[in-house]
C-alpha cells in the first residue's frame, strides 16, 4: 500500500471510529442503563458491544476506503455510495443517544429499522463498485439484525419506559 493510501484508509479508519466513540459519549451512563434493563433472551454481558462496535466501525472503515479506491468506477459512483456511508453512519450515531441518552426505546427501533434500510441499500450499491466493499458490511447488517432484536426486546420488557415513549404521558 503507498503512503498516500495508508493516510486514506487512516482517514477513514479515525472518521468512522470517532464517529462510535462519540456517540457513546454522548450517550450518558450506557452501563448503568443497560444494566437496569430487563433483557430478552441472548442479550450479551456489557462489555461486548465495545468491542464489536469497534471491530464493526473498522470493518466499515475498510469498506469506505475500497470504494474511494475503486479507480474503475467513475468518482460520481462512488461520491454517491460514500454519501450515502455517510447518512448511515450518521444515522448509526443517533441510536445510540436516542436509546440511552432519552431511553426512548421504541423510537429507536425505528432509528435501527431505518439504519438497516440504510445498510442494505449501501450493500448493494457497493457491491456494484466493488463486491469485497460490500462483503466487508455483512457482519455489520447481521449485528443490527441482533442489535434490532434485542432493541425490541427492551421495549417490550421494559413497560415502564412506555411511559416515556409518549409526550402524551406529559
Amino acid at each position: 500500500m503507498k503512503k498516500g493510501a495508508w493516510i486514506d484508509f487512516s482517514l477513514w479508519l479515525a472518521a468512522t471510529e470517532l464517529v462510535g466513540i462519540l456517540s457513546g459519549c454522548l450517550a450518558g451512563d450506557i452501563r448503568a442503563v443497560y444494566q437496569n434493563l430487563h433483557q430478552p433472551p441472548f442479550s450479551p454481558p456489557g462489555w461486548v458491544f465495545p468491542v464489536m462496535w469497534g471491530i464493526l466501525y473498522a470493518m466499515m472503515a475498510i469498506s469506505a476506503y475500497l470504494i474511494q479506491h475503486a479507480d474503475d468506477t467513475p468518482w460520481k459512483k462512488r461520491r454517491t455510495a460514500l454519501i450515502l456511508y455517510a447518512v448511515q453512519l450518521a444515522v448509526n450515531f443517533s441510536w445510540s443517544i436516542v436509546f440511552f441518552r432519552f431511553q426512548k426505546f421504541g423510537a429507536a427501533i425505528g432509528v435501527i429499522g431505518l439504519l438497516i434500510l440504510l445498510v442494505i441499500a449501501m450493500i448493494v450499491i457497493f457491491r456494484k463498485i466493488r463486491p469485497a466493499a460490500a462483503g466487508w458490511n455483512i457482519p455489520y447488517l447481521l449485528w443490527l439484525l441482533f442489535a434490532a432484536y434485542l432493541n425490541i426486546g427492551t421495549f417490550l420488557l421494559n413497560p415502564y419506559c412506555l411511559l416515556y415513549t409518549s409526550d402524551a404521558a406529559d
